[in-house]
C-alpha cells in the first residue's frame, strides 16, 4: 500500500505521521505500519508512529501512537504536539480537545519558542499515583521516593502515569549503563510489570531538569515527552520544583516550558517541527517499507530549531 505521511519531532523525538482520519488502513495493519516506517534501518526511522485520527462530538481530531516495536502506547505528548500542529492547519484551528487512547488533552497555538520554531501548548493529566492500575504488583498502591525491590536497584523511585506508566529517580548524574540495565528489567514484562514501564534518570541543576529516559517499546531514547511531564510533577511533588511555577526541562533533543499544578495537570510547552514530507510503499505483511519518495523539504523550520537548540540548551549545561 502507498502511505503519505510528513516526518516530524517534537523536542528531537522524531516520528512519521499519517493522516489517517479516512480510516480505509484495516485496523490490524498499523502496528505492522509502525514497524516498518519507525525501523531505524528502513528509509525512514523514528521512535515510533504517529496518528492523526477522526474526533468526535467532544474533540476535534484524535491522536494515535505505536511505537517502533508495533506496540500501542496510552499517549505521547512529544508526538501530540505534532499530531495537533497537524489537525490545526488541516482543520484550520487554533485550540482543540484531542482525543487519546485512555484519556484526553487540550492543545492550543503558542507563541514561538525561538524565531520559526512553531510552538504548541498541551495540557495532559491528571497524573496519578496508584500503580494499581498500571498494574505494578508487590510494592504497595503508591511510591513516592522508595525503592522498588524488584529492580535490584537502591535508588528511590517515584511512580507517576500520565497516562504512560513512569519510575522516575534523581540523580546526581545520569549512568546510562544503570538506567539501560533497569530499563531492560521493566522492558521484559515481568509478572510485576505485566505492562512494563518507562524509567527516567533526572538531574536538578541550576536551568531546569535534565531527563533521560528508557521508553517502553523503545529503548534509551533522546526524547519522552510523557517522561517530561511525569518528571516534572515529581519533581513538584517531592519539593525539587514548585506546583505552579514554569520550569525549563530539557533532554538530548532539545527542551520544553513545563508546569505542573496541585490536580496533577501537567502543561507542555514545545517545539512540533516538520521536516520533510514522502510517500512509500508499506508491506504489512513483511513488514518493509520501499520506493521511498520525498515529496517537499522544510529546511527553514529544520534550521530554526538546530538554532534554538543551541540557543537555548546551551544553558543546561
Amino acid at each position: 500500500m502507498q502511505v503519505n505521511f510528513i516526518k516530524c519531532h517534537g523536542s528531537g523525538n522524531d516520528f512519521p505521521l499519517v493522516d489517517a482520519r479516512d480510516g480505509t488502513v484495516a485496523e490490524g495493519d498499523w502496528p505492522a505500519i509502525a514497524r516498518a516506517l519507525a525501523d531505524r534501518a528502513g528509509p525512514v526511522g523514528g521512535d515510533g508512529l504517529l496518528l492523526l485520527t477522526a474526533g468526535d462530538g467532544d474533540h476535534a481530531f484524535g491522536m494515535r501512537m505505536f511505537n517502533s516495536d508495533g506496540s500501542e502506547a496510552e499517549t505521547c505528548l512529544n508526538g501530540l504536539r505534532c499530531v495537533a500542529r497537524a489537525g490545526f492547519e488541516r482543520l484550520a484551528l487554533d485550540t482543540a480537545n484531542v482525543m487519546l487512547k485512555t484519556s484526553e488533552a487540550r492543545v492550543a497555538r503558542d507563541p514561538d519558542l525561538a524565531p520559526g520554531v512553531v510552538t504548541i501548548r498541551e495540557t495532559a493529566g491528571p497524573a496519578t499515583r496508584d500503580v494499581n492500575r498500571w498494574p505494578l504488583l508487590g510494592a504497595g498502591a503508591e511510591i513516592v521516593e522508595a525503592p522498588i525491590a524488584m529492580l535490584g536497584s537502591d535508588r528511590a523511585f517515584t511512580a507517576i502515569a500520565i497516562p504512560n506508566p513512569h519510575l522516575i529517580t534523581f540523580v546526581e548524574a545520569v549512568d546510562e549503563a544503570e538506567l539501560v540495565a533497569i530499563g531492560a528489567i521493566c522492558e521484559a514484562a515481568p509478572d510485576w510489570l505485566p505492562n512494563r514501564a518507562n524509567v527516567s534518570f533526572v538531574e536538578v541543576r541550576d536551568a531546569g531538569l535534565f531527563v533521560r529516559t528508557f521508553e517502553r517499546g523503545v529503548g534509551l531514547t533522546n526524547s519522552c515527552g510523557s517522561a517530561m511531564a511525569a518528571s516534572t510533577y515529581a519533581a513538584c511533588l517531592t519539593d525539587r520544583a514548585a506546583f505552579g511555577r514554569e520550569i525549563a526541562v530539557f533532554n538530548r533533543g532539545g527542551l520544553v516550558r513545563a508546569q505542573a499544578e496541585v490536580d496533577g495537570m501537567v502543561r507542555l510547552s514545545g517545539n512540533a517541527t516538520v521536516e520533510w514530507a514522502g510517500t512509500i510503499t508499506v508491506d504489512p505483511a513483511i513488514p518493509r517499507a520501499h520506493d521511498l519518495v520525498v515529496t517537499a523539504r522544510f529546511d527553514a523550520e529544520r534550521l530554526a530549531w538546530s538554532k534554538a537548540v543551541e540557543t537555548l540548551c546551551g544553558q543546561a549545561g
